[in-house]
């Protein structure tokens, strides 16, 4: 267990306290060796495969996306994790692709979306949570284009897009290209012409 124990810390320190079953057997060590660490109070079970150091702060995206692998955190959700809202979301946003069984989606408040499996992946990127961990999320540009296409609060796609359009980041050709797959194109166009 000695061996096993120090390879287990190792993965604690480089993925900021957390770890899953999955990565330990990755690495070739029986998973009783995370009970055994449990029972021993070097690390918390925070959920069903995600195990924490006791003092490491809970990040609720991180596991929410371990738990629901398939979702990627779009709309308002991904504004939120752009920086380009100052509204922390009350519940997360996730999409899925069509036909995937969302009901546990729905059982942990998640607010469901889900688009056609060829779109699924347009601009997926990696990105930060609060904490630090790695999330999938959709790119600022697909954001822009999720947001505008279910129509939500224009106060928040008001300031989205003017904090888009002086973004030194901002890819206008990745963003018409977008619209134009997402049918939202003319009204991408409309804000573009009044902030550009």
């Amino acid at each position: 267990m000695t061996d096993y124990r120090k390879i287990i810390n190792q993965m604690l320190s480089e993925n900021k306290g957390f770890v899953t079953a999955e990565q330990v057997s990755e690495y070739g060590i029986p998973r009783r060796c995370l009970s055994e660490l449990t029972e021993a109070g070097t690390v918390v079970r925070v959920d069903r495969g995600i195990y924490a150091l006791p003092e490491v702060w809970e990040d609720e995206m991180f596991i929410l996306q371990y738990r629901l692998s398939k979702g990627i955190f779009s709309h308002e959700t991904a504004l939120y994790l752009h920086s380009m809202t100052d509204r922390t979301p009350h519940r997360f946003t996730m999409t899925f692709p069509h036909g995937y069984n969302t009901g546990n989606a729905k059982k942990q408040n998640i607010i469901v979306k889900t688009v056609l499996p060829k779109l699924y992946e347009l601009g997926l990127i990696n990105v930060a949570s609060p904490a630090g961990h790695t999330l999938k999320a959709y790119d600022i540009e697909r954001t822009l284009c999720d947001i505008i296409k279910n129509k939500s609060d224009i106060q928040i796609i008001s300031q989205a897009m003017k904090d888009y359009a002086t973004s030194k980041h901002k890819d206008i050709s990745k963003l018409i290209g977008y619209a134009e797959q997402l049918r939202v194109k003319a009204k991408i166009l409309t804000y573009m012409e009044v902030l550009l």
